[in-house]
């Protein structure tokens, strides 16, 4: 899913080929991003789109060849990106913008600055690749070799005959970075969108074409932004830094340690490059800021997953109790749908920019199949919109002040800040209830067990290089409560890094065990009938429930038969339509309760998937229940299951097994059954809030930024 979709598209028109385009945003100062060659397309440029368009105009477009253009069989030449460049312009009607460009795409932009210059107002250059000089390219190039190793690849044979082997190079030499997995899967994705034919023809076309940028470079007018990696193995540094001392208005900032695309690698920095750069001598949008001295009450500022429900549950918990040591602390939220349906209803104060956060949930349940959600997978392809809200983050801790940051599995906040500690301004508190990517197939040198340990070895490494950019991190439960397994080859062993790493609140509830111990009365309270046996089927926060609850739907119906008198009371939660669940007699479908756990604490029988919080809700009101961990989800699977088994639950039931009569059985079995879990810890609220009070007071150092800038 993306962080922000299309206001518009359409198809711009340049001697009979169509180069398909796409419009963001209706901000001043509009911005087009021309493409680099067609080894690639527009989507390239999707960690600038989303943040860039709150403030501007965006316009994106696929180059001739690749995406939703059109794929010509001649056309090629450097001359003819320009002329699409122009043709895009005219057709989205930007009569005048600032360009972005990367790699060998600044040959066009350069051509578009120099021949139109009332048409660019300012110009970025990323890992610039241009064309300086117009001798015949390598003739080697041409010809069959006898082997191909390394850089042999950039060779047209190779290219027809195994296309994708020399993307999988190509694109690891762009992305020279560790832990660059996602970006170079997704440019080599895009790669197979395009044919080799069509870049050796691409090749062929420029070699005759003979162009030379060098003489154009003096006669850009606008002011200009060089972007250059140190570590760049396509385009060296030296490249870069001719090109800013030949553009007359340029400038040049250096990315240490940066491959091709500091864009996309480092996204944060280069981001907030960007928008200060097009800004121009301009502020990038209108500020905010209250003096600390002036203002009356400390503040928090609070983000809360909105991936299932169960975090805001715990999170309001730690807010009260944080509330309860400093009377004077305001929390505000920076939220999304659902947490923002739970933080409304108890009247909590959520930060007006909370409307511009992409939404992670709809991106999940782009990713989920029948009861099936392979976590791991669409957390990966989450970057874009993880990218889009770390920003918005930013912006909101840079405009207004806060005096303690709390995130609970706000994974993306705590990526990036360790990626950018300078950007850290406030004492920041992590939250998590497990810890460790865990491969499902698990086998050993299988490409996800190879991906999982790579993102926990990139994980264990920011923390360790960075330890001060947690004040305080907390694992929501004990110590054994920690997954016992290792972090991948040669990693270290999970539960011993968590000891190290983290302080243990114990498991945080939202209410004490011992005021629910009496059913009876909650029942009388919550007005149910105390002689009709009471079944609770409940699937979280998203959308990927539905398939489970029409099953426990189709099982209750069976039930009946042994149990008529008994009643279904079916959660469906905010985002699935009630009347998705085809209706049974004795069942009742609602969309949303408030304090779930107390209807949870009346029932006979629970009936649930495999989230933690509401499977730890059911043990600690020793309720028995059933749940299903949705397939291909490692949490639910692994972490979850764990926990668990450590407090005496039942094991789980697959999917797989979990047929209407399957189910009808076992919720037969267990319905109204005595259980014999072991009690779950209270206090851990308190305990939590304890541990994070003391950071209100505190103001710690950051280090300088990583970016080293020159001016050329």
């Amino acid at each position: 899913m993306r962080a922000r979709d299309p206001d518009a598209a359409g198809f711009a028109v340049n001697e009979g080929v169509r180069v398909a385009w796409e419009s963001f945003g209706d901000g001043a100062a509009p911005v087009l991003f021309v493409p680099t060659w067609n080894v690639v397309h527009s989507r390239i440029s999707k960690m600038q789109v989303a943040s860039l368009a709150r403030r501007h105009r965006v316009v994106t477009y696929d180059p001739r060849g690749n995406g939703r253009s059109d794929c010509p069989a001649t056309g090629y030449r450097y001359e003819d990106h320009y002329r699409d460049a122009l043709a895009v312009m005219d057709a989205t009607g930007l009569a005048r913008a600032s360009v972005v460009v990367a790699s060998s795409g600044v040959n066009s932009a350069v051509l578009l600055a120099a021949r139109h210059p009332e048409r660019v107002a300012r110009l970025v250059i990323v890992g610039a690749s241009p064309a300086l000089d117009d001798r015949e390219p390598d003739p080697d190039f041409w010809r069959e070799r006898e082997r191909y190793m390394g850089w042999e690849k950039w060779n047209a044979p190779y290219w027809l005959a195994h296309y994708e082997d020399f993307l999988w190079f190509f694109m690891e030499e762009a992305f020279t970075e560790p832990h660059s997995t996602k970006p170079i899967e997704d440019a080599v994705g895009w790669g197979l969108e395009t044919t080799p034919q069509l870049l050796v023809q691409g090749m062929r076309e420029r070699r005759e074409e003979r162009f030379n940028l060098r003489p154009l470079l003096a006669q850009v007018q606008c002011p200009t932004l060089v972007v250059h990696g140190d570590g760049d193995h396509l385009s060296p540094l030296d490249v870069g830094a001719a090109m800013a001392d030949a553009i007359p208005d340029a400038r040049l900032v250096v990315f240490e340690g940066s491959g091709h695309r500091p864009d996309i690698r480092d996204p944060v920095k280069f981001n907030l490059l960007l928008f200060d750069f097009l800004s121009g001598d301009e502020p990038p949008h209108d500020r905010r800021i209250t003096r600390a001295a002036h203002r009356p009450r400390p503040r928090a500022l609070y983000i809360s997953s909105p991936i299932g429900l169960g975090h805001v549950a715990r999170d309001l918990a730690i807010a009260n109790e944080l509330r309860r040591l400093r009377p004077d602390l305001e929390v505000v939220w920076l939220a999304q749908h659902p947490i923002t349906t739970v933080l409304e209803a108890a009247g909590e104060t959520i930060h007006p920019a909370s409307r511009h956060l992409a939404s992670e949930s709809a991106h999940v349940e782009s990713e989920m199949g029948e009861h099936e959600l392979r976590v791991f997978e669409a957390w990966r392809r989450m970057d874009e919109v993880l990218l889009a809200n770390f920003m918005l983050f930013h912006e909101v801790v840079r405009d207004d002040r806060y005096d303690l940051w709390l995130g609970d599995e706000a994974w993306e906040l705590d990526h990036y800040l360790h990626e950018n500690p300078e950007l850290k301004s406030a004492p920041y508190v992590f939250m998590t209830d497990f810890v460790g990517w865990l491969p499902m197939d698990d086998g050993e040198g299988s490409r996800e067990a190879l991906l999982a340990a790579d993102y926990n070895a990139e994980n264990l490494e920011q923390v360790e290089r960075y330890p001060y950019v947690r004040d305080a991190a907390l694992f929501v439960g004990t110590a054994a409560d920690v997954v016992p397994r290792s972090f991948g080859p040669g990693l270290p062993y999970i539960p011993d890094w968590v000891e190290r790493q983290f302080d243990f609140p114990g498991y945080i509830l939202p209410f004490e065990p011992a005021d629910y111990a009496d059913t009876e009365r909650i029942r009388r309270e919550l007005d149910l009938d105390p002689k009709r046996p009471l079944i609770v089927a409940t699937v979280g926060g998203s959308g990927v429930g539905v398939y489970l609850l029409r099953r426990i739907a189709e099982a209750f119906r069976l039930l009946r038969r042994n149990v008529p008198d008994a009643r279904l009371l079916v959660v469906a939660g905010p985002r699935i339509d009630p009347a998705a669940i085809e209706p049974v007699e004795g069942m009742d479908v609602v969309g949303y309760v408030r304090d779930l756990f107390r209807t949870l604490a009346a029932c006979d029988l629970a009936v649930v998937q495999g989230g933690l919080t509401t499977t730890m809700e059911l043990v600690a009101t020793r309720r028995p229940f059933i749940y299903v961990p949705l397939r291909g989800h490692f949490e639910q699977n692994l972490h979850v299951v764990h926990r668990l088994r450590r407090y005496g639950a039942p094991p789980p039931t697959s999917y797989e097994d979990a047929t209407p009569q399957r189910l009808a059985e076992e919720m037969f079995e267990r319905l109204g059954r005595d259980v014999t879990y072991a009690p779950v810890e209270s206090g851990g609220a308190a305990r939590a809030a304890e541990l994070i009070a003391p950071l209100i007071e505190e103001r710690k150092g950051t280090t300088a930024s990583s970016a080293r800038v020159m001016v050329g």
